[in-house]
């Protein structure tokens, strides 16, 4: 009896080791919210409605800018900081291209016609300047010192687009469709902290990117993390502010290179409402 007793004894000991041994070990890090957000993961992009030549009888192609300072552009900028899975979107655009789901294409053309390897980009966007410094132990005495500058995603803010326009016959719709867009960085004096000119970093192709923006959400402002909002959306639903820089025209110029100050914000606009006269004049009868 004395032996059985010992053996229950030992053999609830044992749990009771093997049950705390599991207990010390987690699985991952705790969970930052009330409930597992997976709805993300599995989102796909809604695919492009097949499109002939022969249906298209009318195209107008135009380049934009999204300007983050403004206010419905905020989601674009924020987080300058990665917060666990919320990025900013410059920096979505540069985890994709570390990771290689993505191309970056030279800023020289909007064509995409060079594909750029991670590492250009990073050469290119990082900067390294030459400073005088003095030396520790001999203040008097000055030395060349090379400091190298990383990228810093929080520096954009502002983006290109590039998209086209066009009449469906076959459905008798007018739809837009974006091509490319482009990050663009001011270029600062070092001497008078004035901003000297724009500068273009490199160009994507958007159908290529429609998978990586629609596994990454943008922050909503009026249902939070509740009502889900994925690049992909924001970019195919239109829920931005921009402006119209250029409309394809027989010289390739931009509005800014023939018309400046009020007259350019007016060349915009002009441009802007030729596409919705162009739509609802179709249906003058």
């Amino acid at each position: 009896m004395k032996k059985v007793f010992f053996l229950v004894l030992c053999s609830f000991f044992l749990m009771g080791l093997k049950l705390t041994s599991e207990a010390q070990v987690l699985e991952g890090p705790p969970r930052d919210g009330v409930y597992d957000k997976t709805a993300i993961t599995q989102v796909q992009p809604i695919p492009y409605t097949y499109l002939r030549e022969a249906d298209v009888i009318w195209t107008r192609r135009i380049w934009r800018v999204i300007d983050f300072r403004e206010k419905m552009n905020e989601p674009f900028y924020f987080p300058e900081r990665p917060q666990n899975s919320w990025r900013s979107f410059v920096t979505i655009i540069m985890d994709g291209l570390r990771e290689g789901t993505i191309t970056a294409y030279s800023s020289e053309s909007d064509q995409f016609l060079v594909p750029l390897t991670y590492k250009e980009v990073k050469d290119k966007l990082e900067r390294e300047d030459t400073v005088k410094l003095p030396r520790p132990d001999n203040p008097d005495i000055m030395f060349d010192t090379v400091i190298k500058t990383e990228f810093d995603p929080a520096n954009v803010k502002k983006l290109k687009i590039k998209e086209d326009f066009y009449f469906d016959r076959q459905r008798s719709e007018m739809a837009v469709r974006i091509l490319g867009i482009c990050p663009v960085v001011d270029e600062i004096d070092k001497t008078t902290g004035e901003k000297r000119f724009e500068k273009n970093l490199f160009w994507i192709y958007f159908p290529e990117c429609r998978n990586l923006f629609a596994k990454n959400e943008m922050f909503n402002m009026k249902n939070g993390s509740a009502g889900r909002l994925t690049y992909d959306d924001v970019f195919m639903k239109r829920i931005f502010s921009s402006y119209i820089y250029k409309e394809e025209n027989v010289y390739d110029r931009s509005i800014n290179e023939y018309t400046v100050g009020v007259d350019a914000l007016l060349e915009a606009e002009k441009a802007k409402n030729s596409l919705f006269e162009f739509e609802s004049d179709l249906w003058e009868y």
